[in-house]
């Protein structure tokens, strides 16, 4: 089960995104919530939800701040409870990221990661329960494994379009690359959503991926202006998991002044 959650929670650093150049405008803001339901082959084993939580401040910098948990359900939660948090941090038009936590709680595993990336020397800061373990060079763009997700988001898809960006996790930075392979029609909580599925190369992915014979990790996003991530599937040596959207809300309206 660990390696499955695993999995999950390592998608996000494999959704890569281009080097804005074709930036629109942002299609998600705070109170944006998107949930999931997490299948290991027929079996539901879990649950993510993805947050766009109010904008705020990382070091005196305006930043966006995006949350995703991950938990198991309670007939797993009795032989191996899982309890996973990633929180994000980017500039407020997502164009680098500032900071990124992980809180890892699986089973008797537990391990709390912070990666601090620093402007001001483009570099990055990774502590793990608080003790500096790796100071890296990172360029000038570097995403973190989740506000990537929220970059692409930013870009206009189109079938046959491929994609590149940087990504790190403070260990190591590196390119990744994707592909928009086609559109379909996919069900979820929420109804019938047109969507392009893409492929992501997965090459780069070290544990379960890369010990895995014809890996695959295909990711499909709405084909209108918001550009949920409706669904993601995935085949590795340990099965295959997915994860479905059951549930979708939009960002709050912007608080309208008196006047307007």
């Amino acid at each position: 089960m660990r390696k499955i959650i695993i999995i999950v929670l390592t998608l996000c650093s494999v959704l890569f995104v281009s080097r804005v150049f074709a930036a629109g405008t942002v299609p998600f803001g705070p109170g944006e919530k998107l949930t999931y339901e997490i299948h290991w082959t027929f079996i539901h084993a879990g649950n993510a939800v993805l947050e766009v939580m109010p904008d705020t401040d990382m070091d005196g910098v305006p930043a966006r701040y995006f949350k995703a948990t991950a938990t198991t359900v309670p007939w797993v939660d009795k032989f191996y409870k899982v309890r996973d948090v990633l929180e994000a941090w980017t500039d407020l038009d997502v164009n680098h990221s500032l900071r990124y936590k992980k809180d890892q709680n699986e089973g008797k595993y537990h391990k709390k990661v912070d990666l601090v990336f620093d402007k001001k020397t483009n570099q990055s800061r990774r502590y793990v329960k608080g003790e500096l373990k790796h100071t890296i060079d990172q360029p000038v763009d570097a995403f973190d494994p989740m506000s990537v997700l929220f970059s692409f988001r930013k870009q206009i898809l189109y079938k046959t379009m491929q994609f590149g960006a940087n990504v790190s996790d403070g260990k190591k930075s590196v390119v990744g690359e994707a592909t928009v392979e086609a559109m379909e029609t996919i069900e979820t909580g929420i109804g019938m959503i047109d969507a392009f599925r893409v492929r992501l190369d997965i090459k780069h992915l070290s544990g379960v991926f890369k010990k895995s014979k014809d890996a695959e990790l295909l990711v499909w996003f709405s084909a209108d202006a918001r550009r949920i991530p409706v669904k993601v599937k995935s085949k590795v040596k340990v099965g295959h998991f997915t994860m479905e959207l059951v549930d979708y809300q939009p960002a709050t309206p912007p608080t309208q002044t008196a006047g307007n």
